[in-house]
């Protein structure tokens, strides 16, 4: 089920993925991404600063634990509703 959330999450994982990965969607194994740690680094950073709220280095070992784009969208809903 795509939500706006979850399309600018997929936009921002698209700008630093392998282009030859293809569709990206929820199900995506973000190991399949091509992502490596500085460009993690650089979507955590786009989005505290798209959405207001703070990635603590934490939540980032935590994020390692994170399978598909769906469990990051997830991660950045529940940072969002703990700001509100």
């Amino acid at each position: 089920m795509a939500d706006q959330l979850a399309d600018d999450i997929i936009s921002k994982i698209k700008r630093h993925a392998d282009p030859e990965i293809g569709e990206i969607g929820p199900d995506t194994e973000l190991t399949a991404l091509g992502i490596h740690s500085l460009e993690l680094t650089e979507i955590i950073f786009d989005l505290e600063e798209e959405y207001g709220i703070e990635i603590e280095m934490n939540t980032v070992d935590a994020w390692s634990n994170l399978k598909t784009v769906s469990d990051m969208v997830e991660a950045v809903r529940a940072l969002i509703e703990k700001k509100a």
